[in-house]
């Protein structure tokens, strides 16, 4: 863990209530695929959890949606505004069990983490497939960043505007010939996962989080082997760890 300052160099919206953030700033801290910084914001107590979509040596990336009066500001935050924030939270995902074909799970706001993981794969010569789950049609982003990286995107949308309509589960059930996952995204989606395939996967989880390093435990979750701290132990747990 890291507490360093970053400069805004971009922050617009991507989509209904999502917007991406672009920082200049120090990224030797991250280390995985999943990992997440703490970000704060002027007037609020609590730093911000956000997972990292992607970074390189000077900039970092994450995406955001405003689900509160904290997000909200950083929603309104112009270039060049300096904030503070610590980094290299968290474990990130574990590529070695990925097999050739692995498919990465994401449900709205879980969507980020799976890009830097979708490089990483490709760069390792595998093929991952990829499930974006939404609302509806106007959610939708990331969609053709995955599929410029070489990624085989399938989309669901609940009201079926989109792709496939339903749920992430109903493209699952489709693919074939699937050697892991990784999923990412509400506790409700993770669950319907892992009673719908028998596959090995990684799972990350949504926690309310305090201090995001471990010492508050306000994020912590019952697991096979005892309770665990989301924000220490986590984010990313393996499939038989969690028990469902």
């Amino acid at each position: 863990m890291k507490k360093s300052d970053y400069t805004i160099i971009e922050n617009r919206l991507l989509a209904r209530n999502t917007y991406m953030m672009v920082l200049r700033g120090d990224s030797t801290q991250f280390t995985a695929p999943g990992q997440f910084m703490n970000v704060s914001v002027e007037g609020f107590y609590l730093r911000r959890p956000i997972s990292v979509c992607d970074w390189s040596p000077s900039t970092v990336t994450m995406i955001y949606k405003t689900v509160g009066r904290g997000t909200e500001k950083m929603a309104a935050l112009k270039e060049g505004t300096v904030l503070n924030i610590l980094t290299g939270l968290g474990n990130g995902y574990d590529l070695s069990p990925s097999g050739d074909r692995p498919v990465l799970i994401g449900g709205g706001a879980g969507i980020p983490p799976l890009f830097r993981l979708a490089k990483e794969l490709i760069r390792e010569g595998k093929k991952p497939q990829v499930i974006l789950g939404y609302n509806s049609k106007d959610e939708i982003f990331f969609e053709d960043e995955f599929i410029a990286i070489g990624a085989d995107v399938t989309v669901t949308t609940a009201d079926g505007s989109v792709g496939i309509k339903g749920f992430v589960t109903d493209a699952l059930k489709q693919m074939e010939g699937l050697t892991y996952f990784y999923a990412c995204g509400p506790i409700p989606m993770l669950k319907a996962i892992c009673t719908g395939t028998d596959l090995d996967g990684q799972l990350s989880l949504e926690e309310r989080m305090g201090c995001g390093f471990g010492a508050c435990m306000g994020c912590t979750v019952i697991t096979a082997s005892g309770a665990k701290r989301v924000c220490k132990d986590g984010p990313v747990f393996r499939r038989e760890e969690l028990g469902w």
